[in-house]
Order: structure tokens, then sequence, then C-alpha cells
């Protein structure tokens, strides 16, 4: 074989080289590309997940808020009618009877069902029965619970982004390794540093068809 010939192997096979980089880096470039917009998507995602929540606890505190006053109100009555028992005020505790809030009632009803003088392992007031439900504290309950769900939604997406930053960190070392590999003058290493570039984008690859997308 002439020296023409090898001259013309070695640039056949460094073109092949060269094309094989072109394409590695055409490639990384557009799914770096992409995982920055899903790493920006996703904390968008989490700066309104965590908006919400705190949201959902303000609304909580409100109805905790209107729970706790309806209780001190039914709590002042009980007081009274506990007095104007022990007092035998029979008129007084007729009174404050039909005092009652509609929702206390339903509880006291059910606590003087269970003879609380007689029964004692009756509660003190209606307060420890289920059947108490002051206004708001349902809606409390269930505003704190749907915080809680968005802000563990929050994290999670914080995490999705978080996941898809360390993507572009993993194919910006693709561009630099591809990079390099073409600065080498032996060709059984630039094939080895090649070759190492695209066993990473092969590995990004993976990630990012793994990764939860949002558009």
């Amino acid at each position: 074989m002439s020296e023409a010939d090898d001259d013309a192997g070695n640039d056949a096979r460094a073109g092949v080289r060269e094309l094989v980089a072109v394409v590695v880096l055409s490639v990384t470039a557009v799914l770096t590309a992409w995982s920055g917009f899903e790493a920006s998507k996703w904390g968008g995602e989490m700066s309104i997940a965590f908006s919400q929540a705190s949201g959902a606890r303000i609304e909580a505190s409100r109805f905790a808020a209107e729970a706790d006053a309806a209780r001190n109100f039914d709590l002042d009555i009980f007081a009274v009618y506990v007095q104007a028992v022990a007092e035998g005020d029979d008129a007084l505790t007729d009174f404050v009877e039909t005092r009652f809030t509609d929702h206390f009632a339903v509880a006291f009803d059910a606590w003087i069902a269970m003879r609380p003088l007689q029964n004692p392992e009756a509660p003190n007031g209606p307060f420890a029965l289920p059947e108490y439900r002051p206004p708001g504290a349902a809606e409390a309950k269930a505003a704190d619970a749907r915080a809680d769900g968005l802000f563990a939604e929050a994290l999670e997406n914080n995490q999705r982004g978080d996941d898809y930053t360390l993507l572009t960190v993993l194919f910006a070392l693709v561009l630099f390794f591809t990079a390099v590999s073409q600065r080498l003058r032996s060709a059984t290493l630039t094939w080895v540093v090649l070759g190492g570039a695209m066993t990473l984008l092969l590995v990004g690859v993976g990630f990012l068809i793994a990764f939860p997308k949002i558009i």
C-alpha cells in the first residue's frame, strides 16, 4: 500500500471521528437546552405550589380562628349552664339552653343522652364528643391537609428541577470530553475519550427519558 493510500485512509478515519463528534455535540447541545428548559419549568411549578400552600395555610388559620371563637362562645354558655344546674336554678337553666348554638345543641343532646351524672365513663362535657363540630373546624382541617399536599408537591417539583439541573451538568461533561477528544493527536485516545463522552450521553438520554416532563 502506498503512502498516498495511507494518508487517504487516515483522512477518512479522521473525517469519521469529526463527524461523530459533530453529531454528539449537536445532539448534546439540544438536550442541554431542553434540560435547562425543564429545570426552569419545574422551578416555576415549585414556586406556584409553595404559593398555593401558603394560601391554604392562611385559609386554615382563618377557619381555625372562626372555630376557636365559636368554641369559646360555647364554653362560656356551657359554664353558665353548669352553674345554673349546680345552683338548682331551673329558670336560668332553661334560658341558657335556648342560647345554645345549633352545632353545640347537637353535641349537648348526645352528652345528656349518656346520663353524665349517673355514668362515670361519660366525658365532663359535650366538647369531647365527636358530635361537637364548631363551624370552621372541618374547613380548617381540610385546608391544612390541602396545604400539606401542596407543600409536598412543591418539594417534589423542586427535586425534579434539581434533577434536570444535574442533567445539564452531565451534558456539559459530554460537551467537554467531546471537545477534548478533537484536540488529541492519538487516534486511539481520541476514540477512547469520544467513546466516554458518548457513554455519558447515553446515560443522560436514559435519565431524560425517565424523568417526568412538563411543557
